[in-house]
C-alpha cells in the first residue's frame, strides 16, 4: 500500500509544480492563509482525482475548469465523488 500512497504524493507534487496561469493567479491570492485566514492547500488527492484547492476547515473545494468539462460525464461522476467525500 505505501508505493500506491507514494505515486499518489509524487503525482500531487508534479501537479503543484505545473500550475496553469489560472491555478497560478488564484493561488498568490489564497496561499499564506491570505483569504479570511484559511489554510488552502493545492493539489489534494480525493479517491482518483486531484483537486486543484482545498479549505479543509471548511470543507471546500475549489475546481478550475476550462469549458471543456462543462458537459463531460466524466466530469459529472467526478464533481459527484467530490460532493460525497469528507475532506478531514
Amino acid at each position: 500500500m505505501r508505493g500506491k500512497d507514494e505515486k499518489r504524493a509524487e503525482r500531487a507534487r508534479s501537479l503543484r509544480r505545473a500550475l496553469t496561469s489560472a491555478e497560478f493567479a488564484l493561488w498568490t491570492h489564497i496561499r499564506g492563509r491570505q483569504l479570511g485566514r484559511f489554510k488552502f492547500v493545492r493539489q489534494e488527492a480525493i479517491d482518483r482525482y486531484y483537486v486543484d484547492f482545498t479549505c479543509r476547515e471548511r470543507r471546500l473545494i475549489i475546481e478550475l475548469d476550462g469549458g471543456q468539462h462543462a458537459e463531460r460525464t466524466k466530469d459529472r461522476q467526478r464533481d459527484s465523488i467530490y460532493a460525497r467525500s469528507a475532506i478531514a
